[in-house]
């Protein structure tokens, strides 16, 4: 099996997991992100070199005004105070999204732990907030629109290196995929970089998705077998 580099998550369940107990829904969401830190923690100790993980999409400023609040409030904590201990295990905050029309606040916290954690090299973590899939692409598209009209790349420079280069963040393309809480879909989560994911699916709400079960996955990952389109052949 190849080596594990790049594993990305879809964090489902938070609210179900507060419901479940009777609880707010933003209740779920502070639960979920002390498993968040746990986990990167423990991709730093397992030698992953990127982890990202779906934080916030565009569709979700369809929630209530109530959690959508909350849940800002929340990153800026995380940014700010949590993520302390993140630099100091040599952790590379990035992020993928548009950054309108995320707060001024939350913008001047993400740029914060950016330039602060700009030079770690033990794990880069991408932390996708205001983001999708689709508007990836679209984004990308134009980026290098722009640069063929401004005579910087010709069409021919045009190929899949260049195009994931343009992409909100120069990353390897995702080894493996998880998702939390039962769900089977990929929610239009970093489609471009998925194409060749293995994929593990677990009903464990996210707040429950301790190193144990992080553990479970990248065990099943090494099970497999990747073929990326050819066939191996048996000795």
């Amino acid at each position: 099996m190849e080596e594990l580099k790049h594993v990305a998550i879809i964090m489902d369940g938070n609210g179900r997991w507060a419901k479940k107990r009777g609880l707010n829904r933003s209740m779920g969401h502070k639960e979920g992100s002390k498993v968040l830190e746990e986990l990167c923690l423990h991709a730093v100790s397992k030698k992953i070199s990127y982890l990202s993980v779906f934080a916030f999409s565009t569709e979700n400023f369809k929630r209530s005004k109530e959690e959508v609040d909350f849940l800002m409030n929340l990153f800026i904590e995380m940014f700010r105070k949590k993520f302390k201990e993140l630099h100091k295990h040599g952790v590379k905050v990035v992020f993928s999204g548009r950054r309108e029309p995320l707060r001024q606040d939350v913008l001047a916290s993400m740029d914060e732990i950016v330039e602060k954690t700009k030079d770690n090299d033990k794990l880069v973590f991408n932390i996708c907030l205001n983001y999708g899939g689709h508007t990836e692409i679209i984004d990308t598209t134009k980026k290098i629109c722009q640069n063929v009209i401004d005579g910087k790349i010709t069409l021919d420079d045009i190929d899949d290196n260049l195009f994931s280069k343009e992409l909100y963040q120069d990353l390897p393309p995702i080894d493996l995929l998880i998702r939390t809480s039962g769900e089977y879909r990929v929610s239009n989560f970093m489609l471009w970089q998925m194409s060749y994911s293995e994929f593990y699916f677990t009903d464990t709400l996210f707040p429950d998705f301790h190193k144990e079960e992080f553990d479970k996955a990248i065990l099943a990952y090494y099970e497999r077998d990747r073929k990326f389109g050819g066939v191996k052949l048996e000795k």
